[in-house]
């Protein structure tokens, strides 16, 4: 189906989850590190390194470090290019530190790296290769520009010419192959977060309306009997006020407005699922209660019930799960939109499974794109290749109901219904569902129920 573009998820940015403070502490954490070093190339190792120039260089991240810790506050959240910017700091700091110790022949030009990898987790794509072209720039100009490690005998530290090649090799490819494939797995934990977000919002608003539904159910039980009586009362003293026309026409109002009260709860608690018997009902009432806000919409929705060879007659009891209504609300919705004219929802059932098959008569799925249903912000997907011809969504709609029938325990999958001809006629969508962990029990429309119970939260 053609969701709507939510404003929240599509404004969302990945950058706007990095903190300050996080990134001046692993600044701190580098400047310490990098301190470390030159204090132990100098009085351990004995090296001969341009010390000012190389303490100047680590004063320029402790000097950023102050300085931003004196304007910002540490708790600021950094949009995308306030993250990249600051990346491309470190990475030339670094570049430059490379080029005072050695370039390439340093073993610590590996922690080039280490800005690539952070652009990867919260920066856009363009951040990602601004980070990822620098780190190979810098590897590739200190690796020809450079101050050579004077080594204590007089010597330099100096690579062999092979050595040099595969390290240069080998960091190129890193800064490529970690920047591409961490960005990629990042992009892809963030969509699932968020529509799994969605798909939580959705399973709640769909509760808050069971919920919504149970407490005026109950209202409309618990006023019943006073509703009665006010009757009763009145219509008895209608018949004690013979001759009295004003006061027996004031007492027809009140048995009027009762009468009145009486069917204004009925028809807002008409579904009653929170009441403990009708909390509970036979499949294809379940199935039916999912569809019929979509069976005025101007197609054909057709429902059949049927049991599978050597199944008992008798349907299965099930729980109004607001997972499983809404759920199938969405799929069901989806085939509304996209059928020609009719849609066809055939409930089966056997000794061990549960299935309902939603089809429509309208163009089906690509074929191509029959694996990736179900994913959420399908946005990369190329033009003329869409889900659905026509649809414009994000796929969000269909993983939802895929997540939340899954959650209820079914499994969901997605196909093309085969004409005689050989060609597609129509999508179709295939809930199955083990027997044993949906139903309630073979007699459950007649078990004991007990009392009702209260609403364990209330309705905020």
């Amino acid at each position: 189906m053609a969701e709507p573009q939510h404003e929240w998820f599509m404004a969302r940015r990945r950058g706007n989850l990095l903190r300050l403070r996080t990134l001046n502490q692993l600044r701190w954490i580098a400047i310490a590190g990098q301190s470390a070093a030159l204090i132990a190339a100098n009085f351990y190792f004995g090296l001969r390194v341009p010390s000012d120039a190389i303490i100047a260089t680590i004063g320029l991240s402790v000097g950023v470090n102050l300085v931003t810790r004196t304007l910002l506050p540490e708790n600021r959240i950094l949009s995308e290019r306030e993250a990249t910017a600051f990346l491309v700091f470190d990475s030339l700091q670094l570049g430059l530190l490379l080029a005072l110790t050695g370039g390439l022949n340093n073993p610590f030009a590996l922690l080039t790296l280490v800005p690539v990898a952070i652009a990867a987790t919260v920066a856009d794509r363009s951040g990602v290769f601004l980070i990822g072209a620098l780190t190979v720039a810098i590897v590739t100009l200190t690796a020809f520009f450079h101050i050579d490690v004077g080594l204590p005998d007089g010597g330099t530290l100096v690579l062999p010419a092979t050595a040099l090649l595969g390290f240069w090799v080998a960091l190129v490819i890193g800064s490529v192959f970690l920047g591409a494939y961490a960005h990629s797995v990042t992009s892809e934990m963030d969509a699932m977060r968020d529509a799994l977000a969605a798909a939580e919002m959705a399973l709640a608003r769909e509760q808050k309306l069971t919920d919504m539904g149970g407490v005026v159910a109950a209202a409309a039980h618990e006023l019943g009997t006073p509703l009665a009586t006010i009757k009763l009362v009145s219509g008895e003293l209608a018949d004690e006020l013979e001759g009295h026309d004003e006061l027996r026409a004031d007492l027809a109002l009140i048995r009027q407005e009762a009468d009145r009260c009486g069917a204004i709860l009925r028809s807002m608690g008409r579904a009653g699922k929170d009441d403990l018997l009708l909390r509970r009902a036979p499949v294809e009432v379940v199935v039916r209660e999912a569809a019929e806000p979509h069976m005025s919409r101007g197609k054909s929705v057709e429902l059949h019930a049927l049991a599978d060879i050597g199944a008992a007659h008798e349907q299965p009891v099930i729980l109004r799960r607001p997972e499983i209504l809404h759920g199938l609300r969405n799929l069901i919705q989806n085939a509304v939109d996209f059928a020609a004219s009719s849609v066809d929802i055939d409930v089966s059932w056997s000794e061990t499974s549960i299935t309902v098959r939603i089809a429509d008569d309208g163009p089906g799925y690509p074929p191509g794109m029959i694996g990736r249903i179900g994913e959420p912000f399908m946005r990369n997907r190329p033009r003329g290749d869409e889900v659905r011809p026509g649809y414009e969504g994000m796929g969000l709609g269909l993983f939802i109901a895929k997540t939340l029938l899954e959650r209820s325990g079914g499994s969901v999958d997605f196909a093309n219904v085969s004409t005689r001809a050989g060609g597609l006629g129509g999508a179709m969508v295939m809930v199955r569902w083990a027997r044993a962990g949906l139903e309630v029990g073979p007699n459950a429309l007649n078990a004991g129920l007990g009392e009702n119970q209260p609403f364990a939260d209330g309705l905020g």
